[in-house]
């Protein structure tokens, strides 16, 4: 079979849970005997052609219909949520031959362009649902749009040319990446095929690493208890309310040290972070590095420098970065929100805290991983569960195979 990804952008030095699930299970399907390609634009990487673990990788050049969109605010949508548009996309998807599934993933645009040419050409696609949209606050939503203010946009004729918004009811499968999205589509499509198919995690490859040369490589004390949290640096990822409940947890943990490791997708959110750290007297116990490639051994051996790992998200749609903890034999504390409810299970293989609770609040961030840091025989216990939870359920081999199936399924009926 001959499948095609279709991102909105897929950059091997700003990685994501998108770029991660398509590189592990397009590498996996390829060995299987699948050929596997990706179609996305040139936001972020300009090159025309690569190759990423043998997968061929096709990038297009595209734009933002708007007037008067400003260069920065263009790289801001590159970013993060860019409704961009391919024409030459457009046009590779309808000269390619023999093509049976498209796979799908992103919405929008790009994604009514996928709609088009699929039921032009009569290939089904599927699409999957990464980003948690139903969680997502109204507040970060107009964020998403804040570039464009200003602007007159005329990308809505586009859209209604190409059909982006049957973009789902006209998919031959919707694949969700989260427990609660799964949920929702099921409600809104009874009729349709939609699946919960979550993300994975390489069990061998986070399983050794090397977290005294981590930590003597960024000048972090071989005495410090380490919070890590991998993740972008953004408002949805919360970093800001962590480094506001340092100071009570210092007073618990006297030797407590953040480490935020993650592409950084709003220098403004950054700058917020660093001078609400100065200003709070714990710039000095706090390590910011900016996003290390998915591919190096230095991400390994980031979680094994860890004592905790911790994920503080006002939102998250799954949490693929707690599978990497789980897979390093890490305790984990996370946000009670989103699709971190279905995959962490309470005092067993995980902590829950509520990332806007007040520190005095036995619920809050600061209260958890005090008592996280307090208790060792806790730790070991979620950690050997998170690696036993990690290998009986979320291997990519696994979750490959699962999606084979839902390929297989759709070419069938389609054929029939």
């Amino acid at each position: 079979m001959r499948i095609i990804h279709v991102p909105r952008r897929f950059v091997t030095d700003e990685w994501g849970g998108s770029e991660t699930f398509i590189a592990e299970t397009s590498y996996r399907l390829e060995k299987k005997g699948y050929q596997m390609e990706i179609f996305t634009s040139k936001a972020l990487d300009t090159t025309g052609f690569e190759l990423y673990r043998g997968i061929p990788i096709r990038r297009f050049s595209y734009s933002y219909p708007y007037i008067g969109l400003s260069k920065k605010s263009r790289a801001m949508l590159d970013k993060k949520a860019g409704n961009l548009f391919s024409f030459s996309l457009m046009h590779a998807l309808q000269k390619t031959k023999d093509v049976d599934v498209i796979h799908l993933d992103t919405g929008k645009r790009l994604g009514g362009i996928v709609r088009y040419c699929a039921l032009k050409k009569h290939i089904p696609y599927v699409i999957s649902l990464h980003g948690g949209n139903l969680a997502v606050p109204k507040e970060e939503q107009e964020t998403w749009t804040e570039p464009t203010k200003g602007t007159l946009e005329w990308g809505k004729l586009l859209g209604l040319w190409v059909g982006s918004r049957r973009v789902l009811n006209d998919a031959a499968a919707i694949i969700c990446v989260g427990k609660d999205e799964y949920e929702a589509m099921s409600k809104k499509f009874p009729d349709k095929q939609v699946e919960y198919l979550p993300n994975g995690v390489d069990i061998d490859r986070f399983a050794y690493g090397n977290g005294p040369s981590f930590r003597s490589l960024h000048g972090i004390g071989k005495d410090r208890f380490v919070f890590l949290t991998v993740a972008r640096l953004d408002v949805q990822k919360n970093q800001l309310g962590l480094v506001r409940q340092l100071p009570s947890m210092v007073k618990k943990i006297p030797n407590a040290h953040l480490v935020f490791l993650g592409h950084i997708t709003s220098k403004e959110y950054v700058a917020t972070l660093t001078s609400e750290a100065k200003a709070l007297g714990v710039e000095d116990r706090i390590t910011l590095i900016g996003g290390i490639p998915y591919s190096s051994t230095e991400l390994v051996d980031a979680y094994h420098s860890a004592d905790c790992f911790v994920l503080p998200s006002l939102h998250e749609p799954f949490g693929m970065v707690v599978l990497e903890a789980w897979a390093s034999e890490k305790p984990v504390a996370v946000s009670q929100r989103g699709g971190l409810t279905s995959l962490v299970s309470e005092g067993k293989d995980g902590m829950f805290f509520d990332p806007e609770a007040p520190e005095d609040n036995a619920s809050s961030i600061s209260s958890v991983l005090g008592n996280l840091a307090a208790n060792p025989e806790l730790r070991k216990k979620l950690g050997e569960e998170g690696l036993k939870t990690a290998k009986e359920s979320y291997s990519w081999d696994s979750i490959t195979s699962r999606l084979e199936t839902i390929y297989r399924s759709i070419n069938e009926n389609s054929v029939s």
